[in-house]
Parts: structure tokens; C-alpha cells; sequence
């Protein structure tokens, strides 16, 4: 778990409210606010409550809306845009819910149904996005609700071509990973022909997308696993923040930024054709995405004091500020990895994480670190099967994800804490334009 994090403010170029007029038109002509009108927002909250009876014995329960209660529209109302420079749900502000699956295709399925597919999967993407029904199988899961935030994102993985017959358009990027000491991974959980990441502010609507995506696979494609996560929504917090994990950290305070100057060189292929090793044209604009579930050994982390807690991270647990800065740090202060106590011991101890992730400790490596959290319920002793659904977004992997991993392979305090139980790898081709779908470039080329 890299320490790096995804801003958490809303991006007045990916997202638009309701509220803020005509947008730009979809293929379909319809404007945002069109699509929105479709499906409305129920612009009530449920005056849901007990309400005592005279004698306070008894109870009724308030089901109907109020008519007096506050609008909640605001998180319904943003929405994401499909069409664009790169997919959504890469700089994508963090989402509430979130759902990763991953397809392979059937038996005799090939370029011909995979193409298809995409197809049929952007086309129902530009609609719920917009707040529009998925067509005509609808479930009407979400119909209450606007976009929410709504992101569906695609992605490849190794196995997809050869089962396509696009071998020769395989990024070397997309080679394997290499082990890592720290594995302990599910061949059955792991990789994929196709990759969907889903996320939302609301868990109506992610299920809803999740549910019209394995409609459209049909018979083309089959589940090999998925997987569902959380995060704090949006609101939650007196003011915005970075988000914490499961272990009470806050994660992710040093991930690029899209102001960067050098974010896009950092994150995404060049749009020059063939101007990298590995980056074929198809892939111009797009990234590549490493998805693990790390599971976090909670009994373990939970048993420590507060000061081995932040030992291990390098970081105070309260507000995130480094070890290093003393009493008037924040979340912010530069690190200071030369720094010692009174008895000449390192004050951001030599194994923290902190410390080993940092992008001048891993010959410049950095990657957008957008991860979920998980809970997949208790086993028969009571213990949490929960951790971070870790994904991370960069240019290239064996220049992002890869060192970062084998410095953290060699002695990370963290990770006798936690466990890595699945693993993929997929690249993730630019966004779609008006009347394309996600992969053509690929698929048609």
C-alpha cells in the first residue's frame, strides 16, 4: 500500500450537477441535463424515524417522505463524463462503492464477439452514467436515482489476446508480474481476459451497473471473480480529506496530482504512437492498471500500541503528518528521512512505510493509487476477512508498480500485517470518442 492518495475534491471538468444547466450533447443528442430528467431524483430525504405514542409504549414507523424534509440532491446529481481524452474512474475524484469484476471470454468467442461486447458495454456505460436506464432490460434498481458519480472503466488483460488473435498488439507492458515474496495468491481471483471497475457514490447505482454489465456479457463472456468495496462518502468528513483505510491510517497522501507538469508522462501512454517501449498506438492516451487484494491482518495490527502503530507507517495516526515534523506538522510537511532523536535513532524508522514507498527511495517510480476497502464477512475463530482492494494507475508498471513492490518485498514493516491474496494486471486503452466505443481502435484496427 503505496503512500500515495487520489484528491478527494470534485473536478469541475469530470463531474457536472444537475443544477448547472444544458451540458454537451451525448451520441444520442440528448444534453446531461436531458438524460437526467429521465430518471429524477426523489429530492426528499425519508423521514424515517420511531414515533412514541402518547402513553410511549407504542411505536409507528414514519415510511413516507416528508414533505418538509431538506432536498438531497447533490451526490446524485454529479455526474461523469464517458466520452473523453482517458476513461473514467482514473482521475476520477474516490468513490463511495465500488465494484471489480473480471470476464473471460466463452469457448469459441474471439475478435468478432469481443468486439461486440465492448460495444454493447460503452453504449450501456454513456447511459447510466447520464443517469439513464441501462435500455431496454432495465432492472429499475437505480431508477430513483441520478448518475451519483457513476464511472465504469475497461480494461485488457494478458490472456485477452491470444484468445483474439491481437497477439501482436500485446503492450510488453502488459507482461506478467513477477513474484513477490509477500504472495499468496488465487489463481481463480486473479487476472482476466476483461476487466470492469465500477464505482458510485450511492450502492444502488454501482449494483445496478454491475448487474447490466453481466446481462451484456451474455453468452460472449463468463465471470471469472469479483469482488466489492468501499470507501467514506462524500460529505462525511467537516471538510475534505484524504480517506483512511482499514487500519485507521490515512492512505495515500503523497499520489500525483493531475496539476502535476509531469502527471500525465507519470500516469498515461503517450499519445504518439509507438512513442514508448510497450505502447502500442491503440494504447495512446490510456494506462495500466495493477489490481491486488490485500488482506489486512486487523487482530495482528489492532493488538499494537499507538506508537508501534506509527512506527510502522512512519506517520502520525491522527492527522497523518510525518514522524519527522514535529508538533505543528500536517499531512503536508515534507518528510525529513535524516532526522534523529536525542539518542541518534531515526525518527521515520529505516523499515517504514512511508519512508520505502516514497517515489526519490524508488528512482522516481510513482503511480495514482484509487483503491476501495473491503469486508467479506468473519471465518469460524471471528476473524476479519478484510483488507484494500489496491489499485494503482500508471504509464507502465515495471516503471511504477514493480520497484515499488520489490522495495517493499525487502523489508517493509508493514508487511507483517497484511497478506496479498490476488493479483491482475490490465492495460486500459484512452477514453471513447463521440460514437466509439472503449477498444475499438484495438479491436478495429
Amino acid at each position: 500500500m503505496a503512500d500515495q492518495s487520489i484528491p478527494e475534491a470534485r473536478n469541475p471538468e469530470t463531474t457536472r450537477r444537475a443544477s448547472d444547466g444544458p451540458g454537451p450533447l451525448d451520441s444520442d443528442g440528448t444534453t446531461a441535463s436531458e438524460g437526467l430528467s429521465r430518471r429524477r431524483l426523489l429530492g426528499t430525504a425519508g423521514a424515517t424515524g420511531l414515533v412514541l405514542g402518547a402513553a410511549g409504549a407504542a411505536a409507528g414507523y414514519a415510511a413516507a417522505p416528508s414533505s418538509a424534509a431538506t432536498p438531497l440532491t447533490s451526490l446524485g446529481s454529479e455526474r461523469a463524463m464517458f466520452h473523453g481524452t482517458h476513461q473514467p474512474g482514473i482521475t476520477t475524484p474516490m468513490q463511495a462503492r465500488g465494484h471489480l469484476v473480471a470476464f473471460d471470454l466463452a469457448a469459441g468467442a474471439g475478435r468478432k464477439e469481443a468486439a461486440a461486447l465492448l460495444r454493447r458495454w460503452s453504449d450501456t456505460a454513456r447511459r447510466l452514467m447520464a443517469g439513464e436506464p441501462a435500455g431496454t432490460r432495465d432492472t429499475d434498481v437505480a431508477r430513483d436515482a441520478g448518475p451519483s458519480s457513476l464511472t465504469l472503466t475497461f480494461g485488457f488483460g494478458h490472456s485477452f489476446f491470444g484468445r483474439t488473435g491481437l497477439e501482436k498488439q500485446r503492450p510488453v507492458a502488459l507482461d506478467p508480474l513477477p513474484d513477490f515474496s509477500s504472495d499468496h495468491l488465487d489463481k481463480n481471483r486473479s487476472n482476466g481476459d476483461l476487466w470492469v471497475q465500477i464505482g458510485a457514490d450511492d450502492a444502488l447505482v454501482a449494483f445496478h451497473a454491475l448487474r447490466a454489465i453481466q446481462q451484456d456479457a451474455g453468452s460472449a463472456a463468463r465471470i471469472r471473480w469479483q469482488m466489492n468495496g468501499f470507501n467514506r462518502s462524500p460529505g462525511a468528513t467537516a471538510h475534505p480529506m484524504t480517506a483512511r483505510n482499514l487500519m485507521g491510517q490515512v492512505d495515500g497522501t503523497r499520489n500525483p496530482k493531475p496539476a502535476d507538469a509531469d502527471f500525465d508522462q507519470r500516469i498515461f501512454v503517450p499519445e504518439t504512437p509507438g512513442s514508448g517501449k510497450g505502447a502500442p498506438a491503440w494504447m495512446a492516451n490510456g494506462s495500466y492498471v495493477v489490481v491486488r487484494r490485500i488482506r489486512m491482518l486487523l487482530d495482528d495490527w489492532e493488538k499494537l500500541s499507538l506508537k508501534a502503530q506509527e512506527d510502522v507507517i512512519g506517520r502520525r495516526k491522527s492527522d497523518g503528518a510525518p514522524l519527522s515534523g514535529g508538533s505543528d506538522a500536517t499531512e503536508t510537511t515534507e518528510m525529513d528521512l535524516e532526522k534523529t532523536d536525542g539518542s541518534g535513532k531515526l525518527v521515520v524508522p529505516i523499515n517504514a512505510h512511508a519512508r520505502i514507498t516514497r517515489p526519490d527511495q524508488n528512482g522516481g517510480a510513482a503511480m495514482v493509487r484509487r483503491p476501495f476497502s473491503y469486508h467479506d464477512g468473519f471465518d469460524a475463530d471471528g476473524v476479519p476477512d478484510a483488507g484494500l482492494l489496491f489499485i494503482c494507475w500508471q504509464a507502465d508498471p515495471l516503471r511504477g508498480f514493480v520497484p515499488v513492490q520489490r522495495k517493499l518485498d525487502r523489508g517493509d514493516a508493514l508487511s507483517q500485517f497484511i497478506r496479498h491474496e490476488a493479483s491482475g494486471l490490465f492495460a486500459v486503452p484512452g477514453g471513447a470518442s463521440e460514437g466509439e466505443y472503449v477498444g475499438q481502435r484495438l479491436l478495429e484496427g
